[in-house]
């Protein structure tokens, strides 16, 4: 029966709430905006960092989950400062043509594909310029890594690469920017000064990665052998990074010892001497993109508690006056035998359902926000994750409770006999 009693109370400090809102429009729509606002950052931040994630680890993921990178930086945050001279990185000698072919030889190694960024180059061809295109000279492994179609055309062989031909595959946002609806197969354009044969064309799978660097298909680009851009262009070659992908049978961590034990011994380094380079796993990538977005989430938690403080300030005014104006009614439900905890627990009903109209209400253009953001970028599937809706929840009613508590103490606190004269 006291269950039964309490979820009675429970609708009845609904419906006491609801009426409160009808009385009192102004205030409740303030007090309810304030929590909308708030709740509605939380899921609308929520859901954009959660797609950005599922988008990052589906790029993480074709490269494969054992695959790491060879860098001569590191990728993380606050490595050191580049100012100063207490960065030994700045020191480190970039990855040598030697010391790649050094890798891909390892037993342990299936793959190694050397990869040489590039940006900011002007493409012509005949009376059309693109500017500021960014390039990426990779090895022939590239395909295997990027998983990109190519279509017409093909991708540049072992001998044209080592050979330093001057080939290119576009993309076709770029194919269709200097060559409209023409054939782009055995055209020449030129990079900077230097000609290139169009031999294919490629399709790249949208991701959030690849849109963040400049990689995604809204993006002109084009691939180039890498020995191309090391031999012909005017690229930092300390800026070479090798992707390395273990052979089937071999773990992670056995290549990664068999990629630093070679690197170690051709760079002469002496046991107490530490690592002149860095190899980098997909855990290491995922960890810098939690310390990014992990960051921007508390940016964006601390926005939602300004709008909750809001809300939880329109809840205290609020229940205070209904308090005021219903002291006569308290007086004559004491009266009749409730309880302290009766009439506490009634109205920390009502502001909690003042502060989930503010929840329900945020949670709903926070989905409607998380639609929007899908259709306008393809690469971040942006979804409301069930976190994000029970914190709301949770975060909300919470309010209602901590800002209603004063007011609903009041009430239970009234004098029976005081509160029957009340006029």
């Amino acid at each position: 029966m006291r269950a039964r009693d309490q979820v009675l109370q429970a609708f009845e400090g609904v419906w006491i709430a609801l009426d409160a809102i009808r009385a009192n429009k102004v205030r409740a729509a303030l007090t309810i905006m304030g929590v909308a606002v708030g709740v509605f950052v939380v899921v609308a931040m929520g859901a954009t960092v959660h797609g950005i994630r599922q988008s990052f680890q589906k790029d993480m993921d074709e490269f494969g989950t054992a695959t790491f990178q060879v860098r001569r930086r590191n990728p993380g945050f606050n490595a050191c400062n580049p100012t100063t001279d207490n960065c030994p990185e700045r020191r480190f000698p970039g990855v040598s043509l030697a010391e790649w072919r050094a890798i891909q030889r390892l037993p342990e190694v299936d793959q190694a594909m050397a990869w040489l960024p590039g940006g900011g180059a002007t493409l012509t061809y005949r009376d059309r310029i693109v500017k500021n295109v960014g390039y990426d000279a990779q090895s022939t492994e590239w395909i295997n890594t990027d998983q990109a179609d190519i279509a017409p055309g093909r991708t540049f062989t072992e001998t044209e690469h080592d050979a330093a031909a001057t080939v290119a595959i576009v993309n076709r946002k770029l194919a269709g920017e200097l060559f409209g609806d023409s054939d782009p197969l055995g055209k020449e354009i030129d990079l900077d000064g230097t000609r290139f044969t169009v031999i294919g064309v490629f399709e790249t799978k949208a991701g959030f990665l690849k849109s963040l660097d400049g990689r995604g298909p809204d993006t002109p680009r084009l691939i180039i052998p890498m020995m191309t851009a090391w031999r012909r262009l005017d690229v930092w070659r300390r800026g070479l990074m090798l992707m390395v992908k273990p052979r089937a049978e071999v773990s992670r961590d056995a290549a990664m010892d068999a990629v630093t034990a070679t690197l170690r011994g051709m760079r002469g380094l002496r046991p107490s001497q530490p690592n002149s380079f860095f190899l980098v796993g997909q855990d290491k990538m995922m960890e810098v993109f939690d310390q990014l977005f992990g960051a921007i989430f508390m940016v964006g938690l601390a926005l939602s508690a300004v709008g909750l403080l809001v809300g939880g300030v329109g809840v205290v005014a609020i229940m205070m006056i209904s308090v005021t104006e219903r002291t006569r009614e308290i007086g004559v439900r004491k009266a009749l035998g409730a309880t302290r905890a009766t009439i506490l627990w009634q109205f920390l009903v009502e502001a909690s359902t003042l502060t989930s109209l503010g929840a329900l209400i945020g949670l709903s253009f926070g989905a409607l926000a998380a639609l929007g953001i899908r259709s306008a970028f393809p690469s971040v599937p942006a979804s409301v994750p069930l976190s994000a809706v029970f914190l709301s929840i949770g975060a909300a009613a919470f309010t209602g409770i901590l800002f209603g508590m004063l007011p609903a103490t009041r009430a239970s606190k009234l004098d029976p006999v005081e509160a029957l004269r009340h006029e």
